[in-house]
């Protein structure tokens, strides 16, 4: 199989990205996303609330990000693991916070993005300091 050329995904339903990154790429059948922060595309200001507000947000830019790509994070949501495509058992999430004591309400936002199901792989690792002094940033490696 010849290796297909790069492309850079750029979506407005998604906060603008900085001249010195992608929202995006994909190669080879797959969607590498950039590390996203709960910001509101409209303002692009972090958003306030809880960390669980912000990861939802964060899901929410991903999410679209994920479309523009031709992928999905729907793709993983409300489905048992009988019902799993190999696209769903090959989403990768990674998660970093700025204290793993917001980590139950970091996962109560991120439950609301993925059920219980056919989970995605994910880990999860508490940092010193995050972009524009939030407390979570989320990125996603996903089959188109």
């Amino acid at each position: 199989m010849a290796a297909q050329a790069k492309q850079v995904i750029l979506t407005s339903k998604a906060p603008a990205p900085k001249p010195f990154l992608s929202q995006a790429v994909t190669l080879n059948g797959l969607v590498y996303t950039s590390g996203a922060v709960g910001i509101d595309p409209a303002t692009e200001k972090v958003i306030s609330g809880t960390t669980g507000d912000r990861t939802e947000q964060c899901l929410e830019n991903l999410s679209n990000i994920l479309e523009a790509a031709g992928s999905s994070i729907e793709k993983a949501r409300n489905r048992t693991k009988s019902h799993a495509s190999k696209l769903e058992m090959k989403l990768k999430v990674t998660i970093f916070i700025d204290d793993m004591a917001k980590y139950a309400s970091m996962n109560e936002g991120y439950l609301k993005a993925f059920n219980k199901g056919a989970m995605p792989v994910r880990i999860c690792v508490a940092v010193k300091q995050l972009p524009l002094g939030t407390d979570v940033e989320i990125e996603i490696i996903a089959h188109q």
